[in-house]
């Protein structure tokens, strides 16, 4: 399976800033090991979104104000990270590792994002650690391609793809589902095709209970060429901001649940990171890799 890391693109943090950016070195580090004991992983230098690219998604205005360093302080604010040259690089190749993980599902099956999942930024805005929507980019770039007609983005990240919902809300080429904490960010939680709204607390079995139905519902409502998975680490227990009570092997479940739906409908699966932010980044590593080795068919 094709992996597409990020983690050679780094950003500047002040000291004390919450997001574990670490996750994704060691998310390749360990990846790399079972390359060594004999998964079938490929691991690709991504390219660098496009100005093409981003703008069949994003506000030509707000793409300028990113790349420029133009921003306001309130943008800023509302993205979570300082503006750096870094921050830009770092989001054009996480954007670009979602285009190419989806045009690499096509052809193999599966393929994955070693980052991404960036589903708070909207079509002229960022907002919760994302600049540009790397699924909302890597959609239209496959439909610009015509190498598919309609997506369905599977967003399985413990906040809800608000800025998701808000780019495709006129857009029936694109489904987008998302199960998520009801209470938690973002609190205002735009309209997506499917919403499915978990209370806090919600363990393994509310959590797959809640998700097989929506599979099943969005994969035929979809009618989709190609499937864009979420597969946030965020829904575990142990998440400082995930609210909700899922277990490793719960998670493990949810993937599996993904995967299966999507695969006996014969649909290509990309799949991206999404969220993860527990004290001891080794058990969003555990989950991620759990994830991408599930979808190599290895273990």
């Amino acid at each position: 399976m094709r992996l597409y890391p990020c983690d050679r693109y780094p950003l500047p943090l002040p000291e004390g800033h919450r997001f574990p950016l670490v996750k994704y070195r060691r998310l390749r580090e360990r990846l790399e090991a079972h390359a060594v004991a004999g998964a079938a992983l490929e691991f690709i230098e991504p390219h660098a979104a496009t100005a093409d690219e981003l703008l069949r998604v994003h506000d030509r205005g707000y793409v300028g104000r990113v790349l420029s360093g133009g921003l306001s302080a309130a943008e800023v604010r509302r993205i979570g990270f300082p503006w750096s040259p870094e921050l830009v690089e770092r989001s054009l190749r996480s954007t670009g590792a979602a285009v190419d993980a989806a045009a690499a599902a096509l052809e193999d099956g599966a393929a994955a994002s070693l980052a991404g999942g960036t589903h708070h930024a909207g079509s002229d805005f960022g907002e919760g650690y994302c600049v540009f929507n790397d699924t909302a980019v890597a959609a239209r770039e496959l439909q610009a391609r015509n190498a598919v007609r309609r997506v369905l983005i599977l967003d399985c990240d413990v906040h809800q793809g608000n800025g998701t919902a808000q780019i495709f809300a006129a857009d029936p080429t694109v489904f987008t589902m998302s199960i998520h904490g009801a209470r938690n960010f973002p609190l205002r939680k735009h309209p997506g095709s499917l919403d499915v709204p978990l209370d806090d607390g919600c363990d393994d079995a509310g959590y797959l209970a809640a998700l097989v139905p929506a599979l099943a519902e969005s994969i035929d409502r979809a009618r989709a060429d190609l499937v864009l998975y979420i597969a946030g680490a965020d829904p575990y227990a142990g998440d400082r901001l995930g609210r909700l009570a899922l277990s490793k092997e719960g998670l493990l479940a949810r993937d599996r649940a993904v995967l299966a739906a999507t695969r006996g409908a014969g649909l290509p699966v990309a799949i991206v990171c999404g969220g993860g932010y527990c004290a001891d980044v080794d058990e969003i590593v555990d989950i991620h890799a759990a994830t991408m080795l599930l979808a190599a068919g290895w273990g």
